[in-house]
Formats: C-alpha cells, structure tokens, sequence
C-alpha cells in the first residue's frame, strides 16, 4: 500500500507544470527587477502646475531597489510656458543627465502634461536616439477638457484638437526606437476623456480606481513602470 501511494506521489510531482518547466527557461521569480549593468538613468518629468517633489515616493522606491541617486533626475521646469519651450530645456537637461553618468539613453517617466513635452522632444528634436523607454502616466495625449478652465500656453495646448496636439499626434504617435508605455486610470478626473492617454504604437495599460495623482504614488504602478523600464 505504502508502494503505491509513493509511486502516486512521484507521478503527480512529475505531471507537475512546476516540474515540467521547458529547460533552460528562466524563472520568473529569480529576474532581479533592481539596477544593473542595462540600466538607464530615469528623468522624471511633472505635470502642469506641478514640482519635483511630485516624484518622491516613486523615486524613493526606485532608489530602494538599487537605482543610484545620481540616475533620478527629478526635473523641475515652468509649466506654464509652451510645451515646444520646455522641450528644448529638456533636452538640455537629457544631455546633462547623460554627461554626467555616462550613459548612452535615458528612460524617461512622465505624469500628466510632462508627456507632451518630452514626446515633442521625441519627435521633433532628437530625442528618439536618447530615449531608451517612455512612460506616460495619465497624460493627456489627444487633449483634456480640463484644460478648458486653465489659461496659460501650455493649457491651450492641452486642449482637443489644438495646434500643438494636432501637429504632436500627426503621422505616427511613437516614433522612433524608444519603448512607449501609458498608464490610465477609470477614475483619473482630470483626463477627460479617458481614451486621452492611450497612443497607437505603445502599450496602454489601465490600472485600478486611482486619482490623477494617485499615479504617482500607487505601488502597483510603480512596479510595472519599474519592470516596463527595466526591461
């Protein structure tokens, strides 16, 4: 009796998806999702009427799994000008950001109206050869009626159907060799529509009941931008 049940046990051990594992596949659970010799430097990119310290817990996590400070750049810029504007001050600052840690590509993680400008840098300065990965949380890519009760430039360009967003989303959305990825959210009430943030050519991912800024902060999100980046 004894027998049986041993051989009954070897037999539902080896039937096993778990035993069965095609040889040589790497396991999932041993991939270091931290820093190493294929990173990139991260460039973090706010929002409008936003600031650096929008990013701290989600650098702060970054730098917990290994991520040097030297390679988080949490930019700050004035929101308030044209987003063409503050695509040229980013790329001054890529280049630094570069220079500085020996880099060859950044990865570049933007919230909100942060997206605009770094995919004009994309698209219409350079900056697809220095962009590695590209992530989008809660922009508004093809417009927000939100930005209706805002006045500055970058508010006009944040609006459907502008000038700026109709030239940003001619002809392809993602150009170029960088890695494009968006993040929405069903209950982000400050991109409207929710369709706004998605572009042809990137992966579009929405997540859980979250706010707008509740993007920046969800430890979910971060995990997935971190894997998406770190690839």
């Amino acid at each position: 009796m004894r027998r049986h049940l041993t051989v009954a046990v070897m037999a539902a051990l080896l039937l096993s998806p778990q035993v069965l594992s095609p040889a040589g596949a790497a396991d999932p659970a041993a991939a270091a999702p931290g820093f190493g010799a294929g990173s990139h430097p991260v460039l973090f990119v706010h929002g409008y009427n936003g600031s650096a310290a929008n990013w701290d817990t989600m650098a702060g996590r970054f730098r917990a799994d290994g991520w040097p400070a030297s390679h988080l750049d949490q930019w700050a810029y004035d929101s308030r000008q044209s987003n063409a504007t503050t695509a040229e001050r980013l790329s001054v600052e890529v280049d630094r950001l570069l220079a500085a840690t020996g880099a060859s590509k950044v990865d570049v993680v933007t919230h909100s109206m942060g997206g605009l400008s770094s995919r004009h840098y994309a698209k219409n300065l350079g900056g697809d050869a220095r962009i590695d990965a590209w992530v989008s949380l809660g922009g508004p890519n093809h417009g927000t009626d939100w930005a209706n009760n805002c006045f500055d430039t970058s508010c006009y360009e944040m609006r459907a159907g502008s000038a700026f967003l109709t030239a940003l989303n001619s002809g392809d959305e993602t150009p170029g060799a960088p890695r494009y990825a968006t993040w929405w959210s069903p209950c982000d009430t400050i991109i409207n529509p929710d369709s706004s943030v998605a572009l042809s050519g990137a992966t579009n991912t929405q997540t859980s009941c979250l706010s707008h800024n509740g993007l920046l902060t969800d430890a979910t999100v971060y995990a997935k931008v971190r894997d998406t980046i770190n690839r």
